[in-house]
């Protein structure tokens, strides 16, 4: 059940402190290829980001963010000393705004309009890419998927605000 939009709780919930800011960028170019980190890129709703392996529209994971205040989180848990962005393979690393208070709203990176759709939950790839216990270490810091709204481009340093 929807909240009330004037209930306390709802405007707690809809009450963020400052905008987000992208950090980095990403790009699964095929199934089991590495990731290719860029500057800037094109979102479209009918063809996904330009260069991610999923083309074929938005769809409800046709954006995947997490959050770089979790990624020491998860480089400890997992026990390594650093970790780069792209073993994680999500599409893009956010600051400064946390993410989970995105999920069923609607926000804007760069020129493009997104909609959190649900959690970004690992996948058993993570064991791999990050060792033993690696699955376990993302569980509850796997970030954000969301679908795309209204196309257009966004690049790291660009804001990423709720509307």
């Amino acid at each position: 059940m929807p909240l009330n939009p004037d209930s306390p709780l709802a405007k707690l919930m809809a009450t963020l402190p400052r905008a987000g800011r992208v950090e980095w960028i990403g790009l699964r170019p095929a199934r089991d290829e590495a990731m290719t980190a860029v500057e800037r890129v094109q979102a479209t709703t009918e063809g996904g980001l330009g260069g991610d392996r999923y083309k074929g529209g938005s769809g409800k994971r046709g954006v995947t963010l997490i959050q770089a205040e979790h990624l020491p989180v998860i480089a400890a848990l997992a026990q390594r000393p650093d970790l780069q962005a792209a073993l994680l393979r999500r599409n893009v690393v956010v600051s400064g705004i946390p993410l989970v208070a995105l999920k069923g709203r609607r926000f804007r990176v760069g020129d493009v309009v997104l909609e959190g759709t649900e959690d970004c939950d690992p996948c058993s790839r993570m064991e791999d890419a990050l060792g033993p216990g690696g699955y376990n270490a993302m569980r509850g810091h796997g970030g954000l998927c969301a679908r795309i709204i209204e196309g257009g481009s966004f690049g790291i340093g660009d804001a990423v605000e709720a509307l």
